[in-house]
């Protein structure tokens, strides 16, 4: 599907085919025809648009025949029905800068994009370089924003392993631990492309854009130093659970050895007294509870000395 925007007495307005100052969106579903239609519409090179198509193309840009494109890395939620898969995933998307246009291509619907369509009012198409930046704003801000759902999300499930110790919680923080992995690599691969973009100029910036890239690159970073602090805690805390259940293991395992050789002590004493062979007091009538009594009074004994060693 493909959108066209132009900005008319300050309003976003829908246009039916892309002209001069527009911006068209390109969203799912994604048809080759429209692509080979908007190719040879605006002189994009056709490998531009598909570029966003792989999940696993990484952050980057190019220049050909005075068409620029840029790649960056995008969070979003993933959809996927596997439960061993990450809360969160990131995906690529593909900005064109053509003589007249601004062309963002985007292989999943992600809130980067609606944020960017929400405010593109209070934004003059004509400048397409700051266009550009605001997109990667708001690509940062939706980092920052998942990465605190995340420390939460952790939070509350690190809560529920303390009270119960289930396998459950320890599951979904494996998947927080994954989304995590996706978003260090997006965000190290983001902050190489600004940093790039800002050493060798590419978009030709004037001062003032030059700034807001810079700050763009701080923010950046910040989002993956907590990226990083988040990732270090939540193995940390792995590890301290993983320590947690051996010890609740050898404890549980420790306290059945104990009531093993418990029960062991009167079991003995009945097999030797099951025998069919003569057995002190067998003619007694008492010849019962003598065996049963001495069963108890070791068991007491056992038990007695192994509480009171517990208990120093």
């Amino acid at each position: 599907m493909i959108q066209y925007f132009k900005i008319v007495d300050q309003q976003t307005v829908a246009i039916d085919k892309p002209i001069e100052g527009s911006w068209v969106n390109i969203l799912p579903p994604l048809k080759q025809e429209e692509f080979s239609e908007l190719s040879n519409t605006l002189n994009i090179p056709l490998d531009f648009l598909k570029d966003s198509l792989d999940i696993d193309e990484r952050s980057r840009y190019e220049t050909e025949n005075d068409v620029k494109l840029i790649v960056i890395k995008t969070p979003t939620e993933n959809n996927s029905f596997n439960e061993s898969d990450a809360f969160y995933i990131t995906i690529p998307i593909c900005i064109i800068l053509t003589n007249g246009q601004i062309v963002t291509v985007n292989s999943f619907e992600n809130e980067a994009i609606k944020k960017f369509l929400n405010s593109f009012q209070n934004r003059h198409p004509d400048k397409k370089n700051m266009m550009v930046l605001k997109v990667f704003e708001k690509i940062t801000t939706n980092f920052q924003e998942y990465l605190k759902e995340i420390n939460h999300h952790r939070n509350l499930l690190e809560q529920k392993l303390y009270d119960s110790n289930r396998n459950e919680e320890l599951l979904q923080l494996m998947r927080i631990q994954k989304s995590l992995v996706y978003f260090l690599t997006a965000l190290r691969s983001n902050e190489l492309l600004m940093m790039k973009m800002a050493r060798t100029n590419f978009l030709h910036l004037n001062e003032e854009e030059k700034d807001f890239l810079d700050d763009l690159i701080i923010e950046t970073s910040q989002a993956l130093e907590t990226a990083n602090t988040y990732t270090n805690i939540l193995s940390s805390t792995l590890d301290a659970f993983a320590s947690i259940i051996s010890n609740n293991q050898n404890e549980v395992l420790k306290r059945l050895t104990t009531l093993t050789i418990f029960l062991s002590i009167p079991v003995l004493i009945a097999s030797i007294y099951g025998m069919n062979v003569p057995l002190p007091f067998q003619h007694s009538h008492y010849a019962f509870w003598i065996p049963v009594t001495i069963c108890f009074l070791i068991l007491g004994f056992a038990m007695y000395n192994y509480i009171r060693r517990i208990k120093k």
